[in-house]
């Protein structure tokens, strides 16, 4: 027998039936669209250059290019003032002839001493070694000069008079260079002896006894000195004490120049019969030291 037929109404039913039981109610990520892909984000921008304000809260100016030399300039000054820092000290802790032999091993550091000395004095109200041209220029034109220690020779080149132009190196053949307690100059030659801050070596009265062995007699000993280092308030010399070691060597103090801040100015004169003392009591000159920065 041929099994019983369904209905076909029976048989949309039981597909109903069992189409619901076996379907799965999709998920509602399924049911969404995808979602389109991220647009790439937008490329920054330049920085824009931070602009520092001033005092008064406006923008200040952006640094332009010179300033850059500007600061160049700067730090080379430096360099120099401590190499001038360095080369100073060693010439007031140094005997004169250990100065010479340093210097003469290496000739270019004299003119960066130099070059650092002019700045230095380039603050002082008043050049000492003016003061002693005029000195000069106001007495004989005939008289003949030792200019110990001359830096560029600045007496030489303001006075009529006959300069020897005497320093521990140069490249000027109008300037002796030597240790300045052994000259090549004859004895009783000339009638003035300058030393305008040149006072330097530990063994500085070496230099004042060779002015004494060149000086005429009633030739004149013209000193500039730093008055720092004749301050006995600041660890300096006795200014007394030096005059007295000054006379005992066969001199006589004329006059006394303090009215400057910065130097003191000695003027002696050298005895007809100078008669130097067997022992003298030389006080000790303070270095003349720049402070480091």
């Amino acid at each position: 027998m041929e099994p019983p037929q369904e209905s076909a109404a029976g048989d949309r039913k039981r597909r109903r039936r069992g189409g619901g039981r076996n379907r799965r109610k999709p998920s509602s990520s399924s049911q969404q669209a995808p979602p389109p892909a991220a647009a790439p984000p937008p490329l920054p921008s330049p920085p824009s250059k931070r602009r520092r304000k001033d005092g008064t809260g406006q923008a200040a100016a952006t640094p332009k290019r010179g300033n850059t030399s500007s600061l160049l300039d700067k730090m080379r000054a430096r360099l120099s003032g401590g190499h001038f820092r360095m080369l100073n000290e060693k010439l007031y802790t140094c005997s004169g002839q250990d100065a010479f032999d340093y210097f003469k091993n290496d000739p270019n550091l004299f003119d960066v001493y130099h070059t650092g000395y002019r700045e230095q004095m380039s603050h002082w109200p008043e050049q000492p070694v003016n003061v002693i041209i005029n000195w000069l220029k106001r007495h004989n034109a005939s008289w003949t000069v030792a200019d110990f220690g001359c830096g560029n020779a600045a007496v030489a080149k303001n006075v009529e008079n006959k300069v020897f132009s005497i320093d521990l190196v140069s490249d000027d053949p109008s300037v002796i260079a030597c240790d300045m307690a052994h000259t090549p100059l004859d004895p009783s030659s000339v009638d003035v002896a300058i030393f305008c801050l040149s006072l330097m070596g530990t063994n500085y009265p070496s230099y004042l006894e060779e002015a004494n062995r060149v000086l005429k007699p009633s030739g004149w000993l013209v000193i500039a000195e730093v008055r720092s280092r004749l301050d006995p308030n600041n660890g300096g010399a006795d200014p007394e004490k030096f005059s007295k070691a000054i006379i005992q060597l066969g001199f006589s103090l004329v006059s006394k120049d303090e009215k400057n801040k910065m130097f003191i100015l000695f003027y002696f004169k050298k005895k007809e019969k100078s008669k130097v003392a067997k022992s003298i009591d030389w006080p000790q000159l303070k270095p003349c030291l720049y402070k480091r920065r």
